[in-house]
């Protein structure tokens, strides 16, 4: 009776495996047979195909891809004709997506090819049938507002960072603030606030920001406002203000570099750290890594472009008949002798050439023939509101400002 037990117990182990075994393998089947959920793209079904994504490499052009696919040069020229009014060929770079919808059957015939220059635009080329169709398409695009205050705890992009909010943002707001801010004196628990959209693709895709509705930042014990304004609404040409509708552009920039360090200041009698003897050093000198672009801070014409021992690599800028500017040093030249430059081109790049002891730009100024300290120097402004406008910014601008005053304590 013992063994008859042993027995039945042991049958009854096997059979509970065998179906576990089965389950389990059932559940299996079901898992591998359950299809994958459809991607859909460019309004393509991609289980309908099969899909190649990539980038264009340096040296591709529309051509060299395409013929990887076997079509034949001859299908290629057609394929370049038929397109031509829709999209230029020789407009594909380097590094820009693309994507290939080629068919399911053996032949593997290049189907649809998809060509993206941006995030928000991409070019659609429908091969499959003996017309060629090309059409231009934008993404649907929305726009998130967000409304951020703190106080500085590092660089202007560092604070922002830490925000979550992407480094263009602290290009924007330098660009803004350049004629009237120098950002190399702001200083750690200064305030700032800023209003501005963020642009989403397809509701849920980040794309950077938008715009800047209004900002404000605290420098030198004093708050200061800027709110972009179209004076002329047939010119679209947006411009910003203050809160009482003074211009923020100023004829001269506060800095040839953005985001750089003053190393030494304009002075009659400074230790030279390279000669090692006392003279007079009649610039101002921005330390920045090598390469980095050198704008010049007014509009004007180059008088002048050469190299020197002592100014090394340098370029002299004549504004107007009181005032010019001079940047020293440059690693290169990016502009020639009469050539005419806006304010905030770039005209060379940091470098050290001629007498000195690490990369940066003397930054040297001019007024009336004679050398000053521009850091010391009134300069003049740009041109005020029309006041036809005012009341029309004003109206604007009071809801930001006090949207703005109430989130900084103001």
């Amino acid at each position: 009776m013992k063994y008859v037990l042993t027995f039945i117990i042991a049958l009854t182990l096997v059979v509970s495996c065998k179906n576990s075994d089965k389950e389990t393998e059932a559940k299996n089947l079901v898992k591998k047979s359950a299809p994958e959920k459809d991607k859909s793209d460019f309004g393509f079904n991609f289980s309908d195909f099969n899909v190649v994504q990539d980038t264009v490499r340096k040296g591709d052009t529309f051509g060299i891809i395409i013929n990887k696919q076997n079509i034949g040069e001859r299908k290629i020229h057609e394929i370049v004709s038929s397109i031509k009014d829709t999209f230029d060929v020789r407009s594909i770079r380097p590094n820009k997506a693309f994507t290939m919808l080629r068919s399911k059957d053996k032949t593997n015939k290049l189907q649809v090819f998809v060509y993206q220059p941006n995030d928000l635009m991409y070019y659609v080329f429908d091969l499959r049938d003996s017309l060629v169709v090309a059409h231009k398409k934008v993404r649907p695009v929305s726009y998130k507002r967000r409304v951020i205050t703190g106080v500085l705890k590092g660089s202007l992009s560092e604070t922002l960072s830490n925000a979550g909010v992407e480094a263009n943002l602290a290009n924007q707001i330098t660009k803004i603030y350049s004629w009237s801010i120098d950002f190399f004196k702001l200083k750690k628990g200064d305030r700032f606030g800023i209003a501005f959209n963020e642009r989403y693709i397809n509701d849920t895709v980040y794309n950077g920001v938008s715009n800047i509705e209004a900002a404000f930042f605290e420098y030198k014990g004093k708050i200061m406002y800027a709110f972009p304004f179209v004076q002329n609404e047939s010119s679209g040409k947006v411009e910003y203000y203050d809160e009482e509708g003074k211009t923020m552009k100023n004829f001269f920039l506060k800095s040839p570099i953005k985001f750089s360090r003053i190393t030494s200041r304009f002075s009659m009698n400074r230790f030279h750290p390279v000669q090692h003897r006392w003279k007079a050093h009649k610039g101002t000198d921005y330390a920045a890594p090598r390469g980095t672009p050198i704008m010049t801070t007014a509009s004007g014409v180059v008088e002048k472009t050469g190299y020197t021992a002592g100014n090394g690599n340098f370029v002299k800028v004549k504004h107007n008949g009181t005032y010019a500017t001079q940047y020293l040093h440059m690693s290169k030249i990016l502009v020639r002798r009469g050539q005419r430059v806006n304010q905030g081109d770039v005209i060379g790049r940091v470098g050290s050439t001629g007498l000195a002891s690490g990369p940066h730009v003397c930054y040297r100024f001019w007024k009336n023939g004679v050398q000053v300290d521009a850091l010391k120097l009134k300069l003049p402004t740009g041109t005020p509101m029309e006041g036809r406008n005012k009341a029309r910014f004003m109206k604007m601008m009071e809801p930001l400002k006090r949207e703005l005053d109430s989130i900084g304590n103001l």
